[in-house]
């Protein structure tokens, strides 16, 4: 799911620094990685929330 998802755009991130990739490849990479983390923290949390509640 999202930690599979997270770990592939991580890898491609990697492989992007790695061969210097231009800027703009390498940012884009980055900001999607940020997203789908922030959308794994908000799901814990949600799920959390709702497992606190019973």
């Amino acid at each position: 799911m999202l930690n599979e998802e997270i770990c592939k755009l991580r890898d491609k991130l990697n492989k992007s620094i790695e061969k210097n990739d231009d800027y703009s490849i390498t940012y884009r990479l980055s900001i999607e990685l940020d997203e789908l983390i922030a959308k794994y923290y908000n799901k814990s949390k949600k799920r959390e929330k709702e497992l606190n509640k019973k």
